[in-house]
């Protein structure tokens, strides 16, 4: 599951950069010669789920490079179990890793891609843990874990020895601006399991289907021409989102507020949390789209 975060900086730990590149922002001490990876002795840690000890050789912004006998590869950040959190450049305590033996596990082995990717977060479950709970989850398991990593395009979940995403698409069943407007690093949350990929050891998780999903029942509870009270979500500059009801938002768009001209914008009249009366124009529940005016009042 780490396969977007570490993939710039774990292919630049098995390829030579081009002969135009900038500088390198890694930071690695001189050895003498790059150490090459034993595939079959991956693989076999890989797919036996084991433990290694491996030295600490270079570190950048997303994290470390490791290698020693006959393995090399690169730990996200997020793969890390000592970070801390009121750090604001990362590579201030990443260098304190360097030359330092860290116990690992690998949780992403691509011999055609030349990638190994390792987890020392993985590494406190006990060895056969990710087959076991590979194994054992279903679609439709809700299960518990720990949010270790959030990214533009969702959550990484901590399962207790393997890792699931949550795809921003599946965090609610309204809008998100952002996933860490939802949840927190460290954070414990309940999560739903949509789909098992045990050969590639790929889980895919959601928040929103633990619960109903509003839209199903939308057009019985709200209606055109209804007022009711909506919070402020997202202020755009062609109007603004506002919320009815969790997983429930809808568009006022700019045409449905007192707008004049170029003399005032959305965000002249509207902030994010901010309690207001609406009118539903109108709800398609199976488009899962609603449209809100603030003119209360409907036009005679």
């Amino acid at each position: 599951m780490a396969e977007d975060e570490a993939k710039s900086a774990s292919t630049a730990a098995h390829k030579p950069a081009p002969a135009n590149a900038g500088p390198r922002t890694s930071h690695t001490r001189p050895t003498s010669d790059s150490p090459s990876v034993d595939w079959s002795k991956a693989l076999e840690i890989y797919e036996t789920d084991q433990t290694v000890d491996l030295l600490v050789t270079s570190y950048n912004r997303g994290g470390l490079l490791v290698a020693g006998d006959g393995l090399q590869g690169f730990v996200p950040v997020s793969h890390l179990v000592d970070v801390p959190t009121d750090v604001t450049d990362s590579e201030d305590w990443l260098v304190g890793y360097t030359d330092h033996s860290l116990r690992l596990k690998i949780i992403e082995c691509d011999p055609e891609r030349g990638r190994v990717v390792f987890s020392e977060r993985a590494a406190l479950a006990e060895p056969g843990t990710r087959n076991y709970l590979l194994q054992r989850l279903l679609p439709g398991d809700c299960v518990s874990g720990m949010v270790t990593n959030i990214t533009d395009f969702g959550v990484f979940v901590d399962l207790g020895g393997v890792e699931g995403l949550v795809h921003v698409s599946e965090i609610s069943w309204g809008r998100v601006h952002h996933p860490t407007d939802v949840v927190k690093v460290g954070q414990e949350v309940q999560v739903f399991v949509i789909h098992v990929d045990r050969e590639r050891a790929r889980i895919a998780l959601s928040l929103k289907r633990l619960y109903p999903n509003p839209w199903e029942t939308a057009e019985t509870r709200y209606f055109p021409g209804q007022v009711t009270e909506a919070v402020v979500t997202s202020v755009v500059n062609f109007g603004a989102f506002a919320r009815l009801e969790e997983g429930l938002d809808g568009l006022i768009h700019i045409s449905e507020m007192d707008c004049d001209g170029d003399t005032k914008q959305p965000a002249d009249l509207l902030k994010e949390g901010q309690h207001i009366m609406v009118r539903v124009l109108h709800v398609d529940g199976s488009r899962q789209r609603l449209g809100l005016s603030l003119r209360v009042i409907a036009d005679s």
